[in-house]
């Protein structure tokens, strides 16, 4: 049994071309999602369609960005269907798990993503490294320079609560709080 599944992100979009492409592969059920975005997996009409596919069953998509927008979490979409011994099929990128070279497609695909996310990694961490290497402070700013903790230790003494004086510098009490500690440990 070949089960369909189109969606469309905004409200000017519309289904049919999806539909009809899908009901001429073959398909004999097609659930949908209108007006949802394809970051998340998170979506009605692919729970629906997720529960329909049954042992030896296909999953259809007219094109894979209709189905999400992360290559990763496609292939590990494609991965459960094949732990549930189903097979995926996307009709533009002629995609079809249920033979050889299609699976072979798709684990390219995969080798790829991973390769990417390797790539990234390591251009970040040569970046921090760099980063560190030339004295630049790493992630958000500080919320208060060394002064602003000496000020701040000062008008705790004399008697100013923890509220008013996380609201003076613009933070939060906790964040205050955290900032003291930490220049607390360090005077040790």
């Amino acid at each position: 049994m070949k089960i369909g599944y189109a969606r469309v992100s905004t409200e000017e979009q519309s289904l049919d071309l999806q539909i009809d492409a899908l009901r001429a592969a073959g398909c004999n059920r097609i659930f949908s999602d209108f007006g949802i975005s394809g970051k998340g997996f998170d979506r009605p009409g692919l729970h629906d369609a997720l529960i329909s596919v049954k042992h030896g069953g296909t999953f259809v998509v007219w094109r894979l960005d209709r189905l999400g927008r992360s290559l990763p979490r496609l292939i590990s979409f494609v991965d459960d269907l094949g732990k549930r011994n189903a097979e995926f099929q996307s009709l533009t990128e002629q995609i079809d798990t249920t033979s050889s070279g299609g699976r072979l497609i798709f684990h390219i695909m995969g080798a790829l993503a991973e390769f990417e996310r390797s790539l990234i990694s390591e251009r970040t961490r040569a970046g921090m490294e760099a980063a560190r290497k030339k004295g630049q402070h790493l992630g958000r700013p500080r919320a208060m320079t060394y002064d602003e903790i000496s000020s701040a230790e000062k008008a705790l003494l004399a008697g100013n609560t923890y509220q008013s004086i996380a609201q003076d510098h613009g933070i939060s009490p906790r964040t205050l709080q955290r900032y003291l500690s930490n220049k607390r440990k360090q005077n040790r």
